[in-house]
């Protein structure tokens, strides 16, 4: 049996075309773009012509964009390199269901004696917008909010958002890893100060990302060392990922709306299926402002774990949540957040699609989990049994 790989929301498999487009880079032009001789100098052209790639696909100005090593690298960058630049910040807000590589920086800043409020969601995963207006008040304030939840796919209202807070004088940072490539985003629209991109989640290879910074947007950089980028991320520039990045988010400019559409629907046969076939499961998440390739999925009474190692044995392969806390013996952040019932919390599983998902891969889920699922069921002291008849 082929792997089936429905986990892209971890990562996704590098497009050929992005592998065409940075093999150069590895072989031939190799030199550094810094470098003052033609064969290192050349390179830089192809350098900034991902640069306007990248841009292009976010709706921003090429000179707006920072290369970075991914988004861990960017959420950090926006989030010290706006407070350190901006001393009169002292208060932080964000969401409980952002990824670690916002929430950790944040709470970093409340040891250091900021404030930090982390704003609630409902039982779909959407933002308690209710409680972003009494944070507003102790103005300046700096505020982080992603724009497409990596474990449920929920959206939030960017879009309405920013313009609230930019009027609020708050200074606005978007997490869009998880958006950009697979729906619109358009800072030329949307007034966030900061966006952060990572190359892996559409179709680039890992160690490469970008941060969008607004034109005259404070900012201290969080790498020193070197003029690159402008003096606001040092270090030589990794140029083969730069362009299979710049390659990755051209394809994704031209490609979106196509590949969208076709995972949608994928998506909702899958989820249909699994809904109808496996008692007792739930949808975890808004249904309608959501990613097109994501869904979340829990089964009451036994472990998302134990589900995902059967489905490994069958090389086919999910996740409980982010990668980034796999191993965690705790339950999902997010999903506590939602307040999902105690007997189902644990015993969610992540499926995410890709333009690469087929329907021979969907088809391989529904054969499959339904069994996994009643198997686990049949051996769990979890679920309810009929209670024995007196004799």
């Amino acid at each position: 049996m082929s792997v089936v790989y429905l986990d892209n929301n971890a990562t996704t498999q590098p497009d050929p075309q992005v592998l065409e487009a940075m093999a150069p880079f590895l072989r031939e032009r190799w030199g550094n773009p810094s470098s003052m001789h033609a064969f290192g100098g050349n390179v830089r052209r192809h350098v900034e012509q991902a640069r306007e790639q990248v841009a292009a696909l976010l709706g921003a100005d090429p000179s707006e964009i920072v290369f970075t090593s991914g988004g861990t690298e960017s959420d950090n960058a926006a989030i010290r390199g706006l407070t350190e630049a901006v001393p009169a910040v002292r208060t932080v807000i964000t969401s409980r269901v952002e990824h670690p590589a916002v929430l950790e920086p944040c709470r970093h800043l409340k040891e250091k004696g900021y404030t930090e409020i982390e704003l609630g969601v409902d039982e779909e995963g959407r933002l308690r917008e209710e409680e972003l207006g009494a944070a507003l008040k102790s103005a300046p304030v700096f505020v982080s909010l992603m724009w497409a939840n990596n474990e449920t796919g929920v959206l939030f209202p960017i879009p309405r958002l920013a313009p609230r807070l930019k009027a609020a004088g708050a200074f606005f940072h978007t997490d869009a890893v998880q958006a950009a490539g697979k729906v619109p985003v358009d800072v030329s629209r949307v007034p966030v100060d900061f966006l952060t991109l990572s190359g892996h989640k559409l179709h680039a290879p890992k160690g490469i990302g970008a941060l969008y910074i607004r034109r005259g947007t404070p900012f201290a950089p969080l790498i020193l060392g070197g003029h690159q980028e402008r003096n606001r991320r040092s270090g030589t520039e990794n140029v083969p990922g730069i362009v299979a990045l710049g390659k990755a988010c051209e394809l994704a400019r031209l490609r979106m709306e196509e590949d969208s559409r076709r995972m949608a629907a994928l998506r909702d046969r899958l989820e249909q299926g699994i809904l109808a076939s496996c008692p007792d499961s739930r949808r975890n998440g808004d249904s309608v402002e959501r990613l097109p390739n994501t869904t979340n999925i829990s089964f009451h009474y036994i472990e998302g774990e134990a589900i995902l190692y059967h489905l490994s044995d069958l090389q086919i392969c999910a996740s409980s949540g982010s990668a980034c806390s796999s191993g965690s013996l705790e339950p999902s952040h997010v999903l506590r957040a939602m307040g999902v019932p105690f007997t189902a919390v644990h015993g969610s599983i992540r499926l995410s699609l890709s333009r690469f998902t087929t329907e021979a891969d969907i088809e391989a889920i529904l054969r499959e989990l339904p069994r996994i699922v009643a198997k686990l069921r049949a051996l769990s002291p979890f679920v309810p049994r009929p209670a024995a008849k007196g004799g």
